[in-house]
């Protein structure tokens, strides 16, 4: 008897596609209903994704030699969010002292860890509060300070993040189908194989399109809108490769396994922590 491998591979393939769809739909109603529901939500979801994503990366850096002090990383990472959550107060000064403290904190430890390459332990340690807690972040300060700039209503900034977010998620899947499709000429093979540069315009040109029709449903700039869906089009591929090239270096397929059929924080997030700062810059001295 002779077993047919091919319906295995297809059975396997619908089994991911449906834990896929599955898990994407529950994270894609958790986004929403935190950056709608309240600021609270909002800043709890993002310490999440910011305490997950400086896990993966740290564990990520420990794979390539070094040996990042994680706790002190992680509370960084959440004294920057405080500071952008509470921008005057008792709060906001008290963020600011620990980041200031915890900085020079980690190059005291490093004295005690023994380890053979200490410039590389303090140098992750730190990268990962710019990599991962910056951009998580800014998130928020888009939200509240940039959301107004891309809407005629200054209290649909929530709307506005989530305006962006669609642009991003947009840009992914119109990638993956314009590629799958018609992708002939390898985009970046040495990190990322299976893109194409039909698949990285595919995505522009999809991204785009959500984002006039985003400006559409805002009643905003549907030109201001589609700039900013070139911008994190654009950035949010660098992004992606980013982090490829950190899984390539570590040995790993996935950064994590928190989401289902989507690996980990930064596999899902990847895009927006190097498109995030583009496209507040772009708001910045372009629109205004």
């Amino acid at each position: 008897m002779v077993c047919n491998t091919d319906n295995y591979d297809m059975t396997d393939k619908m089994k991911n596609l449906l834990v896929r769809t599955v898990s994407g739909v529950a994270l894609a109603v958790v986004i929403f209903g935190a950056v709608l529901w309240s600021p609270w939500s909002l800043g709890i979801l993002l310490a999440l994704l910011i305490v997950g994503g400086m896990v993966e990366f740290y564990a990520l850096a420990r794979r390539c030699g070094a040996a990042p002090q994680s706790v002190i990383g992680i509370v960084a990472g959440l004294a920057v969010l405080v500071a952008v959550c509470f921008p005057s107060g008792k709060l906001f000064g008290c963020a600011l002292l620990a980041l200031f403290l915890l900085v020079p904190l980690s190059f005291f430890c490093e004295l005690w860890s023994k380890s053979e390459h200490p410039i590389a332990d303090i140098a992750t340690t730190i990268m990962g509060v710019f990599y991962v807690a910056v951009p998580f972040s800014l998130l928020y300060f888009f939200v509240y300070s940039c959301g107004a700039w891309v809407s005629a209503d200054g209290a649909a900034g929530r709307w506005a993040l989530l305006g962006y977010i669609v642009i991003i998620w947009a840009n992914d899947v119109c990638a993956y189908l314009v590629g799958w499709a018609f992708g002939r000429h390898p985009l970046f093979p040495r990190l990322s194989p299976k893109k194409s540069w039909e698949g990285f315009i595919g995505g522009i040109v999809g991204a785009v399109c959500v984002g006039v029709f985003v400006g559409h449903l805002l009643d905003s700039s549907c030109m201001v809108w589609a700039g900013l869906a070139l911008v994190a089009s654009v950035t949010g591929v660098a992004g992606d490769l980013v982090e490829s090239m950190f899984k390539r270096a570590a040995g790993v397929k996935d950064s994590g396994s928190v989401i289902p059929g989507h690996g980990g924080v930064l596999d899902r997030f990847d895009a927006m922590l190097l498109s995030i700062p583009f496209v507040l810059v772009y708001l910045l001295f372009i629109v205004l």
